[in-house]
């Protein structure tokens, strides 16, 4: 898929959140960014534990995949949530989506752009 026949934000956004209901898993929006077009941060975690922010990130091919640009530390968890509250009040046209679950890396690992 091209970058100009990219699926719409929030199309994407509540496909994410169904499939990782489909694998037992819940997800939810943690902020709305813009409708069509936003940039999608997800938090991985399971039972809100190991928590890890993924962002599209330029690759040497073209695409742009998720690749994990942060982990939280389970010394100092707070660093972290600090870290997400920054990057929300950065950019409020991104959208935010927690998604828990045992498998729900999977889902943003196979996730190609």
């Amino acid at each position: 898929m091209s970058e100009d026949a990219r699926l719409p934000a929030h199309l994407e956004v509540a496909g994410l959140i169904k499939l990782a209901q489909g694998l037992g898993g819940f997800g939810m929006v943690l902020q709305k960014g813009e409708y069509d077009a936003g940039t999608i941060v997800i938090l991985t975690m399971h039972s809100g534990n190991n928590a890890r922010l993924w962002e599209r990130m330029p690759q040497m091919d073209g695409s742009r995949r998720f690749t994990c640009t942060r982990e939280q530390d389970t010394e100092n968890p707070r660093e972290f949530d600090e870290y997400v509250a920054k990057r929300q009040r950065q950019d409020p046209d991104c959208w935010f989506v927690e998604l828990d679950g045992p498998e729900v890396e999977r889902l943003v690992d196979s996730s190609p752009r």
